[in-house]
């Protein structure tokens, strides 16, 4: 299984579903992750308010920054290469590269986790 690394825009919390208007975007993003993560897939998402540091030590993500100005983000690595820019992976790019089904709907929750934290 191959290993994603998301190094997204600075947001609220760690998944960015939080506050009084949840993006869906980043509703479906974070169910299909934490879904994935649970049948083992390895998945990893990246901060740039909350882990600054993880973007400066990965020489990709810093070069891309440099480069192009924190509008590129969200960056997807996948095993160390650039698969994705400026936008999140769809379901099917989840599942190509995870080999693992993506076919549900997202929570409708509005907070960021289950023991209410925002």
């Amino acid at each position: 299984m191959k290993k994603i690394m998301i190094y997204e825009p600075a947001m609220c919390c760690s998944t960015g579903v939080c506050g009084p208007s949840v993006d869906k975007e980043l509703l479906r993003v974070a169910t299909v992750i934490e879904t994935l993560s649970q049948k083992g897939a390895d998945i990893s998402r990246f901060n740039l308010s909350g882990q600054p540091k993880a973007f400066v030590e990965n020489q990709i993500i810093s070069d891309y920054l440099k480069q192009n100005g924190p509008e590129i983000l969200p960056i997807i690595l996948v095993d160390g290469q650039v698969a994705k820019t400026k936008s999140y992976p769809t379901n099917t790019e989840f599942a190509e590269w995870t080999g693992l089904e993506v076919n549900f709907q997202p929570k409708k929750s509005s907070c960021c986790c289950e023991g209410g934290c925002c």
